[in-house]
């Protein structure tokens, strides 16, 4: 769920991005460029568009962190070492190891 929300976050920013670079500072941006050609929407109606986009994807942005927050799992306060019973099976004891087959006696047969 965290990981949708993330995807959602990042795509929101780059429609958030590209929304305000249409926009120019002092009003203008989109509707200035196309002002004279633009019959349907009109100029004031464009600017309205951009900026109730803006803020509509400033606010999805606030919320959809808010909701990512409360989709992160809390962290364990406790270590997993400390709640596990100690081992109760005994060490194994090292195995003997054989003595090499080529020594000789030590004790001097002829």
């Amino acid at each position: 769920m965290y990981i949708f929300l993330s995807i959602l976050i990042v795509l929101a920013c780059v429609l958030l991005i590209a929304v305000v670079l249409i926009q120019k500072s002092k009003g203008g941006g989109l509707a200035s460029d196309y002002s004279s050609g633009n019959q349907y929407l009109g100029y004031r109606k464009t600017t309205d568009f951009i900026e109730k986009a803006t803020w509509g994807l400033g606010i999805f942005i606030c919320v959809i962190s808010i909701l990512a927050s409360f989709a992160i799992k809390t962290p364990v306060t406790r270590s997993a070492i400390e709640t596990k019973a100690p081992a109760t099976t005994p060490a194994a004891a090292p195995a003997a190891t054989p003595a090499p087959a080529n020594q000789v006696p030590a004790s001097g047969a002829n």
